[in-house]
């Protein structure tokens, strides 16, 4: 499978979907996936930094994750917890800057603590900026960021009328980086489920029957194809 280096997405978002029904379909607990799922991730974050792609989104923990099994939702914090434990020294050694977009404040004090540390040892590296969406929820991001504009209204450190697109950006999680060239979903779901919304408007969409555990290096590599035969019109018309 052979990719045109100069045609590769400048911005990947992955939506990390299936690792509980995967773990069912094993007979196995649901978190058993999800562990599986981070092993995933780890080979997906690599060939990522190795193929050059500068920006990587990875959909970890949405909104609407928090309304799952306390049980659940507490391994899952256990496996973040140990991810940002034994990547750091990863992390730096291949110079990724790590992100995080989303609510941090909605996590217990130990986590945001580690969250906070990892972004800090790792802010001046740019060979990749991994962003790892938790607590994360498109429709939540506007409604801060209006929310934010507003209160800058109302000091009158912004006109109205100079509301614009540009302005707008500058309030949301992902500003200084380019919108999602190409975003991926695993285990058949073919919606994008409230994630980057604002920022997906011209994102190239490839759906997979694959769930994420079972998503291999080659299968990233044919997402990756498929986005390299599309023709991007941006609203604009093309004459063949």
């Amino acid at each position: 499978m052979i990719l045109d280096p100069f045609k590769l997405p400048k911005h990947v978002a992955i939506i990390m979907d299936g690792n509980g029904r995967w773990a069912k379909k094993q007979g196995l607990p649901r978190i058993f996936g999800h562990q599986r799922g981070v092993e995933v991730a780890k080979k997906i974050i690599n060939k990522t930094w190795e193929l050059g792609i500068p920006v990587l989104t990875l959909f970890a923990f949405s909104k609407e994750n928090w309304e799952r099994p306390k049980e659940e939702v507490t391994a899952l914090f256990e496996l973040l917890k140990n991810y940002l434990d034994s990547e750091l020294k990863n992390l730096k050694e291949k110079e990724i800057n790590f992100r995080v977009i989303g609510d941090k404040e909605d996590f217990p004090k130990d986590i945001q603590e580690k969250l906070e540390f990892v972004e800090k040892a790792t802010e001046k590296y740019n060979r990749l900026i991994l962003c790892m969406a938790l607590s994360y929820g498109g429709r939540a991001e506007i409604l801060k960021a209006t929310k934010q504009i507003a209160e800058k209204v109302k000091k009158n450190e912004i006109e109205p009328f100079e509301i614009n697109e540009e302005i707008f950006r500058k309030f949301l999680y992902t500003k200084n980086l380019p919108d999602p060239d190409l975003l991926i979903r695993t285990s058949g779901e073919m919606r994008i489920s409230n994630f980057l919304i604002f920022q997906s408007a011209y994102t190239e969409f490839y759906f997979t029957e694959v769930c994420w555990p079972e998503f291999t290096e080659e299968e990233y590599l044919k997402a990756l194809l498929s986005y390299q035969k599309r023709i991007r019109k941006f609203g604009k018309v093309y004459e063949f």
